[in-house]
């Protein structure tokens, strides 16, 4: 389990934990608002089978408390820095602050991995939420963009100190 001491608006303490044999359905359920589906999977369940066939991508699920509440995937690109991605959050349980709790949490955690590798994530351009929540977050744009996503990264100097 990742834990950093994060919680949501409710008072809920979010952690990340290993996609397992008793929390891979309700993983797999997690899906987003209608209006976000242009910019993630429809289900989380995609993001589970990316990274049961890639060597690259590692799901965790996203608690708050003993509830799964999303899905988000972390993993190290070939230059060293680390990724997140595929992180989807229930649209029941959206503007709460798990969100936020989730990507400070594996920030910090990644970034103590193996220290001075950047922490990198990208997201459309268009959505504008994923913007507000990263820039808020510390995340500054590369000047990169992958596919047709931004790349950002994560300065060092932002990062948190997680419990694991």
């Amino acid at each position: 389990m990742i834990e950093s001491g994060l919680s949501d608006r409710a008072g809920r303490r979010v952690t990340l934990r290993p996609v397992d044999d008793d929390n891979w359905r309700a993983v797999a359920d997690v899906a987003p608002r209608d209006d976000q589906r242009a910019w993630v999977a429809a289900l989380a369940a995609r993001y589970l089978l990316l990274s049961m066939r890639s060597e690259v991508w590692n799901s965790l699920a996203v608690y708050a408390d003993d509830t799964v509440v999303g899905h988000v995937m972390w993993g190290v690109d070939d230059d060293g820095s680390r990724w997140i991605g595929g992180m989807v959050i229930d649209a029941a349980e959206q503007d709460r602050g798990v969100g936020r709790a989730a990507v400070r949490t594996l920030a910090a955690w990644l970034g103590d991995q193996d220290g001075g590798h950047p922490v990198r994530l990208s997201y459309h351009p268009d959505n504008a939420q994923a913007a507000r929540l990263y820039t808020s977050l510390g995340f500054v744009p590369t000047g990169v963009m992958e596919d047709d996503e931004l790349v950002v990264e994560l300065l060092p100097s932002v990062r948190g100190r997680p419990r694991t």
